[in-house]
């Protein structure tokens, strides 16, 4: 058995295009078009290549881009009230702090100080509560690009077995959730966990845990489903994702990329969610 790919680049220009229609339906019913405010403070490299992506493929849907980026000195009084600022502004429909923050700066308090309303990430504690109790709300965007592409090739995970590994609130917290309200049997692994057991009887794995090949390919059951949202960097400069993807590929059914796969889902869905909230959808 050799896995077909799961292309997170045709995935996310399908739902890219899909929501052109409604940004022009948004554009004509109240005079501008859906609004994003990015916030990036100081000069991450990372935090950089993202957010000029985010601003490319927001212009390329005609949204309203704005981009705000302080020096990485602004206190948290002067970063709150910029907060503020956009909460207020009728044309900024979605804002996003880009994380991380540097170290003096208090991301939670950050995070909160947005409108749950305006919370395209996912992250204010509104949403990630509404979340978890099975209600509509804006919700994470890398989960929820996972779930469009396990949408997309059909797989139910109604009575599955679904492995996510790692815990983060960005990932694997909100992605347990997506799975538990789609009726899975979900199991969150991390660093207390037996994780190739668990594995060994997933039909779906999603592996969100930050270290490079760390779910071995011979651990994948026969058919399964394998997400594979870990981005790291090797020492040669190249990316590999937390799934050791050349064993694992020859046991999936379907298995994502790195890169190719998750990353180009989260953005769509960022766009996703600003149309929703342009729309009032909570």
């Amino acid at each position: 058995m050799t896995a077909q790919l799961l292309d997170g680049k045709a995935i996310a220009a399908k739902v890219k295009e899909g929501l052109k229609a409604e940004v022009l339906a948004i554009q004509q019913r109240r005079g501008f078009p859906p609004g994003i405010a990015v916030v990036r403070i100081g000069e991450d490299p990372a935090s950089k290549i993202y957010v000029t992506s985010k601003k490319k493929t927001a212009e390329e849907l005609g949204f309203g881009s704005f981009e705000h980026h302080p020096d990485a000195t602004i206190s948290q009084a002067e970063l709150l009230q910029l907060v503020g600022k956009l909460n207020a502004d009728p044309k900024v429909d979605g804002i996003l702090v880009q994380l991380p923050l540097p170290k003096h700066l208090d991301s939670n308090a950050v995070l909160e100080a947005i409108s749950p309303a305006k919370d395209v990430d996912g992250f204010h504690q509104l949403n990630a509560g509404r979340l978890f109790q099975g209600r509509p709300g804006l919700v994470a965007c890398t989960p929820a690009g996972v779930m469009r592409m396990l949408e997309e090739i059909g797989f139910n995970p109604s009575g599955k077995i679904c492995v996510v590994v790692g815990r983060s609130n960005i990932v694997g917290r909100p992605m347990a959730a997506l799975l538990l309200n789609a009726s899975a049997t979900v199991v969150i692994c991390h660093s207390k966990s037996d994780v190739a057991a668990e594995v060994k009887r997933a039909d779906l794995v999603v592996a969100a845990v930050g270290v490079s090949k760390l779910v071995k390919g011979e651990w994948i059951k026969p058919g399964a489903v394998v997400v594979d949202v870990g981005m790291n960097r090797g020492a040669d400069g190249r990316l590999t994702g937390d799934v050791e993807f050349e064993a694992a590929k020859d046991r999936a059914s379907w298995i994502t990329p790195v890169p190719g796969g998750v990353g180009p889902m989260t953005i769509a869905m960022l766009m996703s969610n600003t149309v929703k909230a342009a729309q009032g959808i909570r």
